[in-house]
């Protein structure tokens, strides 16, 4: 489901989830599954230079987060029909996991992502599904530009900063990140 003024696909970025979890056994603390995202979504720019979820992304205390889907993990924004409720079980003791196991028996039952999606999420698990919640919160503070102390709060992290921060010169980061604004406006305009 897009959002107005986003690219914000939560179908996709449900079975993102649910492949991590899948991943992981069924289960993860709530704060490495949303590094384990963004880690993902930065990947995806990088190789791609398409988001994977199409979130807007923002620095927060604990490094950088997808926010919508933040709102999600949280309960705090509805769901779509096909989206987060039906894949991700609510949030406990700080733990997420998949509403039902019998959902995902090989990345055959994640429709919604394409093989190279898929071959993201599959790098991305293979580097960091090895570490430990706050080794993934340290990894953001110390490895990712993009990242800044928000200082209790939280601030956004555009698409220009996320592509120089993976080492893109200036003129193609501002070109990349130009098209995704365009996008952006595009999908605002349809969803008005």
């Amino acid at each position: 489901m897009k959002t107005k003024n986003q690219l914000f696909d939560e179908r996709r970025t449900a079975e993102a989830a649910a492949y991590m979890l899948f991943r992981a056994g069924g289960k993860l603390p709530h704060i490495k599954l949303m590094k384990l995202l963004y880690l993902a979504e930065r990947l995806s720019l990088q190789r791609y230079g398409e988001p994977l979820t199409g979130d807007k992304a923002v620095a927060m205390p604990l490094g950088p987060v997808l926010s919508m889907t933040l709102e999600l993990i949280n309960g705090t924004r509805p769901s779509c029909p096909g989206g987060w409720e039906d894949w991700i079980s609510d949030r406990a003791n700080h733990m997420v996991e998949l509403a039902d196991p019998s959902m995902i028996r090989t990345t055959d039952d994640l429709v919604h992502l394409s093989d190279a999606d898929l071959e993201v999420l599959q790098e991305t698990w293979g580097r960091f599904g090895h570490m430990e919640k706050f080794a993934l919160v340290n990894y953001t503070h110390e490895h990712l530009p993009e990242w800044q102390d928000p200082e209790g709060s939280s601030i956004p992290i555009p698409y220009i900063r996320i592509f120089t921060g993976i080492g893109m010169d200036d003129e193609t980061a501002e070109r990349l990140a130009a098209r995704l604004e365009a996008q952006q406006n595009i999908a605002a305009s349809f969803a008005t």
